[in-house]
């Protein structure tokens, strides 16, 4: 771990910003801190192409304390318009490493302790994908789960834009993903709490209020359903939804931080892009 006094800093959170959208793009040319010491995280989905994504970062980094990144499952895309064509394992190292170049805190970095105000905290930025274990009703397997999620018409399009490689399926990525970061955090001090922070929902329950509830299947994974427990989450910070909201289950606090696209936020009374603060807790 390494700490970083936060001194009467905030630590903000955003995520879902989309930005090949020019209206959203805009959004992130507006952010600021409102002191020196904010910390800013992104819980992915920043946009499709490497360069777009590396604006964005590039663009906060230097204005935040510090900024942390999960990835979403746009940035694993290997999207036909974007000139870089690695594939799964091969694009996320891509995108460490781009990171750490602009000073960006990323799931392959030490977690970063926050002791501002609500601290101290370790903020651990998490890549853990999903396993197709969020089932919609009445199917028992993936195969069935895809089945009905075809003939409903509602299919991500990870199917055919978030490649696995070198692992067989996404499903193993996500297996290998979760094995390791729970290994992680289980070393971290028993007396420190956290901040997790992922793009997917560590808990099914966000999802129950989803239009489509068979797009749960590529939402998380049940590995990670006692992690809000085991682990001493003050918060769990999540995007992918485009659901923003605030939710308490079995005592902690799990934030929905998402912009999502503008025809979506453009029906919400609240101004988009605000920064949700994760610490101090708002009231």
């Amino acid at each position: 771990m390494t700490s970083t006094a936060g001194g009467a800093g905030q630590l903000l959170a955003i995520s879902d910003l989309h930005i090949g959208y020019e209206e959203n793009r805009a959004l992130v040319e507006r952010m600021r801190p409102e002191t020196d010491d904010d910390w800013l995280i992104v819980a992915g989905d920043v946009a499709e192409s490497v360069s777009a994504i590396e604006w964005a970062l590039k663009t906060l980094a230097g204005r935040f304390r510090k900024v942390l990144w999960a990835p979403g499952n746009h940035e694993l895309w290997t999207h036909p318009s974007d000139p870089v064509t690695l594939r799964g394992v091969e694009r996320y190292e891509h995108l460490v490493e781009m990171c750490r170049r602009l000073g960006v805190v990323t799931p392959e970095d030490p977690y970063p302790v926050w002791e501002g105000r609500g601290g101290p905290v370790a903020v651990a930025p998490l890549f853990l994908l999903y396993d197709y274990s969020f089932l919609p009703a009445g199917c028992a397997t993936k195969e069935e789960g895809l089945a009905y999620a075809h003939k409903t018409g509602i299919v991500c399009n990870d199917e055919y834009l978030l490649h696995p490689d070198p692992y067989p399926t996404r499903e193993d990525w996500c297996r290998a993903r979760v094995a390791e970061t729970e290994r992680r955090l289980a070393a971290l001090p028993d007396d420190l709490p956290t901040v997790l922070i992922n793009h997917w929902p560590l808990d099914r329950h966000p999802t129950e209020v989803l239009w489509y509830p068979e797009f749960a299947m590529w939402c998380g994974t049940r590995l990670t359903a006692d992690w809000h427990r085991r682990f001493r989450v003050e918060t769990m910070v999540y995007g992918h939804l485009h659901i923003p909201r605030t939710t308490v289950h079995e005592g902690v606090r799990f934030e929905e931080v998402s912009v999502g696209y503008p025809r979506e936020w453009r029906k919400r009374p609240q101004p988009p892009g605000r920064l949700r603060r994760i610490l101090p807790t708002e009231v």
